[in-house]
């Protein structure tokens, strides 16, 4: 399996889980999930060879939401589960 693939199945793998909790009721989570699942979807886009003239805003897409994933971990961390 290409290393583009396991983007892809990682990505689909987290908004799997994030709708499981956007059905449970948990929509803190499923924004997590979801910003996850995106991260890893435009990491894969960023390297389609389709793609070369979008590969730098790809990127710098594809770092805002693994920040922004980060970040909202450490937030769910510190005021939610501690």
């Amino acid at each position: 399996m290409k290393a583009s693939r396991n983007h892809y199945l990682f990505g689909g793998l987290f908004f799997a889980i994030g709708v499981y909790q956007l059905i449970v009721g948990d929509w803190s989570e499923f924004w997590l999930y979801a910003a996850a699942g995106s991260a890893f979807v435009v990491t894969a886009l960023s390297g389609e060879p389709r793609l070369q003239r979008h590969r730098k805003p790809l990127a710098i897409i594809s770092w805002l939401l693994i920040l922004g994933t980060g970040l909202l971990f450490l937030f769910m961390l510190q005021f939610r589960y501690l």
